[in-house]
């Protein structure tokens, strides 16, 4: 794998996961509890989500291949999902959507933390478009959970960092990175569409 091919999974992930965005919300999941216990809070949902998404990884193409659906099929699908994703975050309705995900939660570990926040459905798709598109490269495919392992523990940096994130940026900093990541996102969703159809046109 192409050291851009690298940087544009690790970029994909990384916009779709989005580890700023999570900040504020595990503030808003774990406020008033022990140190301790946002820690063992935010070790939990990291290791559950990286295994769903891993999952995911693994045996997503597959599960197409069984339903019928080509692997070009699902990229164009992907990414216009991808391009909605990037949507919510231009206009924030994103944000607006986790945080109603994430009230009354009572272990928010699991739900909302893992599922949907971290393992959503874009980072899914993405996931099976990236080990797809890696096809029986073992060294891209190990590169791909490479990727995925490193902004799992970035993710989990972000957590313990999370208060002095939000600080430090603000509700302004963060709405502003956000929109950032939004652009990159829709960039990359409309090259995800081109390779798709160019995949099933003849040349």
């Amino acid at each position: 794998m192409e050291v851009a091919s690298l940087l544009t999974a690790f970029i994909t992930l990384f916009v779709v996961i989005d580890p700023p965005g999570l900040a504020p919300l595990f503030v808003a999941l774990t406020r008033g509890e022990t140190t301790q216990h946002r820690r063992a809070v935010g070790l939990r949902a990291c290791i559950t989500g990286g295994a769903l998404l891993a999952l995911f990884g693994l045996f997503g193409e597959a599960v197409l291949g069984f339903a019928g659906i080509s692997l070009p099929a699902f990229r164009i699908a992907g990414g216009i999902l991808l391009f909605l994703t990037a949507l919510d975050m231009l206009f924030e309705r994103r944000t607006k959507r986790r945080r109603d995900q994430s009230s009354n939660a009572d272990d928010p570990s699991i739900f909302p933390l893992a599922t949907p926040l971290i393992a959503g459905p874009g980072a899914i798709a993405t996931m099976i478009l990236l080990t797809g598109e890696a096809g029986d490269d073992l060294a891209a495919n190990i590169a791909v959970y490479l990727i995925l392992l490193s902004l799992i523990v970035l993710v989990f940096i972000t957590f313990l960092a999370a208060g002095l994130i939000e600080r430090v940026l603000g509700p302004t900093g963060i709405n502003v990175v956000t929109r950032l990541l939004g652009m990159l996102l829709a960039a990359l969703s409309v090259q995800f569409v081109i390779d798709g159809f160019m995949a099933v046109i003849p040349t």
